[in-house]
């Protein structure tokens, strides 16, 4: 199902801090790596609230690409993280 670790990531988060403090607000913000974001993502809103303040149409679309580059570089490290026990990069292109 599409989402389905995006929704499932959340769940998990949001048990983890469920006896928060009341003082604070806390939303779990899913992403999957190659597909869609969360239900509790709030992109639609942040992407919106992006737009009013800044009166620029193409803001959310700006955010959007922000956070999507953001992740790219994440699992670029990860990967590359992994490159020196591999014994190469070579190795690593082996699993692609």
């Amino acid at each position: 199902m599409v989402g389905a670790a995006a929704t499932s990531a959340e769940r998990a988060k949001g048990r983890q801090y469920e006896n928060l403090d009341s003082n604070f607000i806390f939303m779990p913000f899913g992403v999957e790596t190659l597909g869609p974001w969360g239900p509790e993502a709030l992109f639609k809103e942040l992407s919106k609230r992006v737009i009013e303040s800044t009166g620029d149409p193409r803001a959310g679309s700006y955010l959007g690409q922000r956070i999507s580059l953001a992740i790219q570089r994440c699992n670029a490290a990860s990967i590359l993280g992994t490159v020196s026990r591999c014994g190469g990069f070579e190795d690593v292109l082996d699993f692609i």
